[in-house]
């Protein structure tokens, strides 16, 4: 099978029905989406497939065939120079300090870009509900909050 992440080609042989968290992480390598609950809850897996956010440990595989993938190791854009320039919501994370263990942050942050592209101009309410299904065991809501209100105001400024 074809898959397309982070724009690259990769051929993967596994069972289509196989959960995508397992693919990006044990054959491919791709280790920034996390595995947590394994039931969809947490968010921790949480990857884009055709710029929507989706639980990659209960998406098989067939459900990405076709659709172009963004992982958490793709979300930030390499530049002409080669250098790395972080999106917008990575950097955010950083700057406030975030992460404490850190894995719900690659979900948390592949969340806070997918709803920051539908929304603008978010406020408080409209983040906490647009991450509320996300879960950070070490209570990092306020600082997550803070991060994703600080990259909607760079991507403002940015367009």
């Amino acid at each position: 099978m074809e898959l397309r992440i982070n724009g690259k080609g990769y051929t993967v042989n596994c069972d289509p029905s196989e959960m995508l968290v397992w693919v990006l992480r044990d054959d491919l390598g791709l280790t920034g989406t996390k595995m947590g609950c394994g039931a969809g809850i947490c968010g921790s897996c949480t990857i884009h497939i055709a710029g929507v956010p989706v639980r990659s440990c209960v998406t098989p595989v067939s459900a990405a065939i076709g659709q172009e993938l963004t992982t958490i190791e793709g979300l930030a854009t390499i530049l002409d120079d080669g250098t790395e320039q972080l999106h917008p919501v990575q950097q955010a994370f950083l700057d406030e300090q975030v992460p404490q263990c850190a894995w719900c942050m690659s979900g948390q942050i592949m969340t806070a870009a997918a709803f920051l592209k539908e929304n603008a101009h978010p406020n408080a309410d409209d983040i906490d509900n647009a991450l509320a299904n996300n879960y950070c065991r070490c209570g990092c809501y306020v600082r997550i909050r803070t991060a994703v209100e600080k990259a909607a105001l760079v991507m403002n400024a940015q367009t």
